[in-house]
């Protein structure tokens, strides 16, 4: 952890949770899990939690499986969003080793029960796991097929009353157009709930957007690959692009 964080003055807010994709695991590898990867982004969740800041975290299953595109494929909706439910949990244990290598206690709670492996979602077990310096990352998405992990991010920040919703991306902020396609996409500072919508930008679908509206939760999206830019984002340093309801 860099010392600068820790001794910086205490953070402007008190709970967040992290969105990444399972994509954002993959470092340079076409699927599955990059261990060094998995564990710089642990390192930088681990500098943002000794700031003194309580942190969440929901993690996608892209990697390992990606319901949408199996549905596509002709395999039943439902079924391939289960499978890829489960894709996440296993992100989710393989994150939750990370941090404690790092030295920060974690829990996984699934959607899904499975005793075996980690606790079932209870929603004052997380809000105490945390007050405890905890990070709890949420698996299985919302537990039911049809809803994204961007979904199920955006309630479960909202369940958590978190100050902020973080999104960790492949690019640092939103763009105007696909930067990988448009090479004179513009990056987007602020924008609000609508102009996201209305505008199809595709930060993150259209529930998990409304939902934030409706509970007023602004959305920060950055660039997870840059190390330290969780930090640097909590700090309000770097670049990222906030999303938040006007005035």
């Amino acid at each position: 952890m860099t010392e600068s964080l820790a001794a910086a003055a205490p953070p402007a807010v008190r709970r967040v949770l992290l969105k990444l994709s399972g994509e954002a695991l993959m470092g340079r590898r076409e699927y599955g899990l990059d261990t060094d990867t998995v564990s710089r982004i642990a390192a930088d969740i681990a500098d943002v939690v000794a700031a003194g800041v309580q942190v969440c975290v929901v993690i996608g299953g892209g990697n390992i499986f990606r319901g949408v595109r199996a549905a596509a494929a002709g395999m039943d909706r439902a079924q391939a969003d289960y499978m890829g439910m489960l894709a996440t949990v296993i992100n989710a244990l393989a994150m939750q080793n990370a941090l404690e290598r790092h030295g920060v206690p974690t829990r996984v709670q699934s959607a899904i029960p499975m005793a075996s492996i980690c606790e079932p979602y209870i929603r004052r077990r997380a809000e105490r796991h945390m007050e405890k310096g905890r990070v709890v990352i949420f698996a299985a998405g919302t537990g039911n097929p049809f809803f994204t992990t961007d979904t199920a991010a955006a309630l479960r920040a909202a369940e958590m009353n978190c100050d902020t919703l973080l999104k960790g991306t492949q690019v640092d902020g939103v763009y105007s157009a696909d930067p990988a396609k448009v090479p004179d996409a513009v990056r987007l500072d602020r924008l609000t709930y609508l102009e996201v919508l209305s505008r199809d930008l595709g930060v993150m679908d259209a529930s998990a957007i409304s939902l934030a509206r409706e509970n007023g939760l602004p959305i920060v999206v950055f660039n997870v690959h840059k190390p330290g830019a969780f930090a640097r984002v909590m700090r309000g340093e770097g670049c990222f692009t906030t999303i938040f309801e006007s005035d």
